[in-house]
């Protein structure tokens, strides 16, 4: 006998990377980054944890503040949530009463969102190339959704043509996932004051190196935010713990870290994506901490596992547009050497 509502019986929920000792297996299957954060963030941790006795503040103010300065916003155009994945299921479960549309291949939360909230979904395929083509929205309804750049393809879409589906749908709310944009491209985020159809969303698990932290927002008109705060506080008001809030404190002292960090994640994507072309992989122009690619003599799921018998983990995609393709997290320069002899020592093995 199950308790469960019947509505959620058939629900598929959404499935991580996994998660694995990382002293046995290099990892490159969750996009986090491969560095830590600063030792100043660390040592707020231990700053904060004399405090755990309290409750935290449930605006926020010591991240909500230097993060809209950074940003350029102001605080009530921000909204803080436990990771960007809090900030989308509230979207999903306030925002999408007309319905939602997103592309196939895309972020696995969005139709695990759909589903959970019950939500009229409509998807959208990319093009044959993985790029999205937003005029085929026009015939959807309700919200729109797309990462930018994409996951797991890592294609990205100029502001321009955001900015003219805006303008011919006012009427319609736009959300621009921006998980991965400091790897690639231009944020949206300064356009928010433009356009009142249009949220944002970011995270602080990638770029700013605070996967384990949980720390996302949502950047819009401040009557957009208002309404997320409604949810928010009908639900968990301090929904960003104490922890999680000193850490995204420090980490906005350490700008100057972050930026080389992420020039080195470049640096080596690119030096990455160089060498598996040399290795004959058909890849996306990926803008993001990841690679997205093929081999056009092996199957993923093959590849996949034969790199996983070399302890090393990627993520591959069981459907049918993406099932020859593996996402490939961009680790440090000796990882990814390491990931480029293992796979030539692999196709070698094949083609012989």
């Amino acid at each position: 006998m199950s308790f469960l509502n019947p509505k959620y019986q058939d629900l598929t929920p959404y499935t991580p990377g996994e998660q694995v000792n990382e002293q046995e297996y290099i990892k490159l299957n969750t996009n986090e980054s491969p560095y830590p954060p600063a030792a100043s963030v660390q040592q707020a941790v231990v700053h904060a944890a004399q405090k755990l006795n309290r409750y935290s503040d449930i605006a926020g103010e010591s991240v909500a503040k230097p993060l809209a300065r950074y940003l350029g916003v102001k605080q009530e155009q921000l909204f803080l949530g436990n990771g960007s994945d809090e900030v989308l299921a509230y979207i999903f479960q306030g925002f999408t009463e007309n319905g939602i549309a997103f592309p196939d291949v895309t972020y696995g939360f969005y139709q695990v969102y759909s589903n959970l909230y019950q939500v009229d979904a409509k998807i959208v395929p990319l093009k044959d190339d993985f790029s999205l083509e937003l005029t085929k929205y026009k015939k959807t309804k309700g919200t729109v959704i797309f990462a930018n750049p994409n996951a797991p393809t890592g294609m990205y879409l100029a502001p321009e043509e955001i900015c003219d589906f805006l303008e011919r749908h006012p009427d319609r709310l736009v959300v621009v996932d921006e998980a991965y944009i400091d790897f690639g491209g231009k944020s949206m985020i300064p356009l928010i004051n433009q356009y009142r159809n249009l949220l944002v969303v970011g995270t602080f698990s990638k770029s700013r190196q605070l996967a384990g932290a949980r720390l996302g927002f949502g950047v819009g008109n401040a009557a957009l935010i208002a309404d997320l705060n409604r949810l928010r506080f009908s639900l968990n008001p301090y929904n960003v713990n104490s922890l999680t809030q000193a850490v995204g404190e420090a980490v906005l002292q350490e700008q100057s870290y972050v930026d080389q960090k992420i020039r080195e994640t470049i640096q080596v994507r690119e030096w990455s994506k160089k060498k598996l072309t040399e290795l004959g992989f058909e890849q996306t122009d990926s803008q993001g901490n990841f690679l997205f690619a093929k081999h056009p003599k092996l199957a993923g799921e093959k590849l996949f596992t034969a790199l996983r018998e070399k302890k090393i983990l990627v993520r591959w995609f069981n459907q049918p547009r993406t099932k020859d393709h593996l996402r490939i997290t961009v680790g440090t320069q000796e990882q990814m050497e390491r990931l480029v002899q293992a796979l030539a020592t692999i196709i070698k093995e094949v083609t012989v």
